[in-house]
């Protein structure tokens, strides 16, 4: 979930991440509508989940009492990548704390893996080249501050178009798949 200008952060309440002065969080609320509350209901599957320590922690405190919007999240395999994160009462958590470990489990014969939130792990699989397919939901609106998903230096990469879909309320969901090494040439040559 992204806007115009590329922020990634607190999209779901207003409460949910306002490090560095945050003041949009939930901006996603808007925009909510039978198009996007179908296609999250597939994105919702089960499947296992790479999560980082930050939204972790936001996840922990609201997800296990929450199951009646993401039924499966209690069940599925939640790897964790932090460095200080070592425990916690709540089920099916595994801590990982390196490229390597991330790596190792990609290439594991165990479940997809997805990546919700968490824009430092999305930041590291695009540097690393661990990106096999990107779900963007791109929101009519910018916020110009906060935290934004295409920074650190992902590698060039290009990506196909594979789905789409436009919402009621302008939100353009677009499922990218990973498609090579990035071609050039020259415009109308």
């Amino acid at each position: 979930m992204i806007t115009l200008d590329g922020v990634m952060q607190a999209p779901g309440t207003p409460d949910e991440d306002r490090s560095n002065g945050f003041e949009f969080g939930g901006w996603i609320a808007p925009y909510d509508d039978e198009v996007s509350a179908e296609i999250m209901q597939r994105l919702l599957q089960p499947a296992d989940l790479l999560i980082g320590r930050k939204t972790f922690e936001i996840w922990e405190r609201y997800w296990p009492q929450h199951t009646e919007n993401w039924p499966t999240i209690n069940e599925v395999n939640k790897f964790v990548l932090s460095g200080t994160r070592r425990d916690t009462d709540w089920k099916n958590c595994i801590f990982i704390d390196s490229v390597a470990d991330v790596k190792k489990l990609k290439q594991s014969d165990g479940a997809d893996i997805q990546v919700w939130g968490s824009g430092k792990i999305v930041q590291l699989l695009l540097r690393n080249d661990m990106v096999d397919e990107l779900w963007l939901m791109i929101h009519p609106l910018t916020l110009g501050n906060g935290k934004k998903l295409f920074t650190d230096g992902p590698i060039p990469a290009a990506f196909s178009l594979a789905e789409s879909a436009v919402t009621t309320k302008g939100v353009i969901i677009a499922r990218y798949e990973r498609a090579g090494d990035v071609e050039t040439g020259t415009v109308g040559g």
